[in-house]
C-alpha cells in the first residue's frame, strides 16, 4: 500500500487493488481503514482473481535525482 499526507489527513491505497483505497485523519487510522478496505475488497473477489491478485510481485525502489 502506499499511504500519502495531505491537507485532509492521510490517503492509502493499494496500487494492486484497483480502487482499494482508504483514508483517515491519523496515520493510525488511515492504516486501520486500508487495511479494512483490503480485507473487503479480497472477500468480494471471486477465488481465482484473487489468487492471481495475491500472487503477483511488484518492487519499490526510491531513487535520488539531482534536478
Amino acid at each position: 500500500m502506499v499511504i500519502e499526507k495531505d491537507e485532509h489527513g492521510f490517503y492509502a491505497w493499494c496500487p494492486e487493488l484497483k480502487g482499494c483505497q482508504s483514508q483517515g485523519s491519523s496515520l493510525e487510522e488511515a492504516l486501520a481503514n486500508i487495511k479494512e478496505a483490503i480485507e473487503l475488497y479480497l472477500e468480494t473477489l471471486p477465488a481465482d482473481e484473487r489468487d492471481v491478485l495475491l500472487s503477483r510481485e511488484i518492487l519499490t525502489a526510491t531513487v535520488q535525482v539531482n534536478a
